[in-house]
């Protein structure tokens, strides 16, 4: 039996990536999905790549604003008349990432991209999950919001950190409600997010790194839990980087 039949998601940074391999999972495993990105070029891609008309929705979000993350939910409802996962995954970087070369509208960015927008997506689903006693909400973190590595960048890893803190708190208040929040911290991925590192990653580097559909898999595996367990927090890394 398919391990999400009847459940309706809502993955944001769908259009590549993790969002993507975790968008065509969820569908394998019988889900109807709603994906958002900022890119509609890319997402109308994946849609026709997917092939699940059916069962698949898009809509270009910008999950820093308030109002768009709002309106996905919205949207998302609209369409298939509840949502029973959030996956929060989208999420970006710089290459000018050192504290001594940020600057404020770079820091601003990177905090909305990679943690209010979880928090404005989580705020807007969370009373129909409340309603039915019934979620399951997954923040796509990053080891960065576990260690505090310069690789990641100030920024990055600050936000990572509190999407963190959001996730653990949350799952916290509403242990007794029905509500799960699980944050899944992967280390290093092979995603589009490389192309902005501030050295090139090399072919051999990137043969050793995860691929985006292990990290859908995490996303599945705690999202497909039964309603009395709970997974606070899961670390995934590739076997050859190190984890202290």
């Amino acid at each position: 039996m398919s391990k999400l039949a009847g459940k309706v998601a809502v993955v944001t940074g769908g259009g590549s990536g993790v969002g993507k391999s975790t968008a065509a999972l969820f569908l394998k495993e019988g889900a109807k999905v709603v994906i958002a990105g900022r890119d509609a070029a890319k997402l109308d891609a994946v849609a026709k790549e997917l092939k699940a008309e059916d069962a698949l929705r898009t809509l270009p979000t910008d999950v820093g604003k308030a109002d768009q993350c709002a309106a996905l939910i919205a949207f998302a409802t609209k369409a298939f008349g509840h949502i029973d996962i959030l996956v929060n995954n989208a999420g970006t970087n710089i290459k000018d990432r050192t504290l001594r070369e940020l600057t404020t509208e770079a820091w601003d960015m990177m905090v909305a991209a990679n943690m209010n927008g979880a928090f404005y997506c989580t705020k807007a689903v969370l009373p129909q999950m409340l309603d039915r006693r019934d979620g399951v909400i997954v923040n796509v973190v990053s080891v960065a919001g576990k260690r505090a590595n310069p690789l990641g960048g100030a920024a990055y890893v600050a936000a990572k950190f509190g999407m963190g803190g959001l996730g653990l708190v949350l799952g916290n208040e509403e242990k007794d409600s029905g509500v799960r929040v699980s944050n899944v911290y992967p280390g290093e991925i092979d995603t589009p997010i490389l192309a902005a590192r501030p050295k090139p990653v090399t072919e051999e580097q990137r043969a050793l790194i995860l691929k985006p559909e292990d990290v859908a898999e995490a996303v599945l595996f705690v999202a497909s839990l039964p309603p009395r367990v709970s997974v606070p927090e899961l670390v995934i890394k590739p076997t050859a980087q190190l984890y202290w």
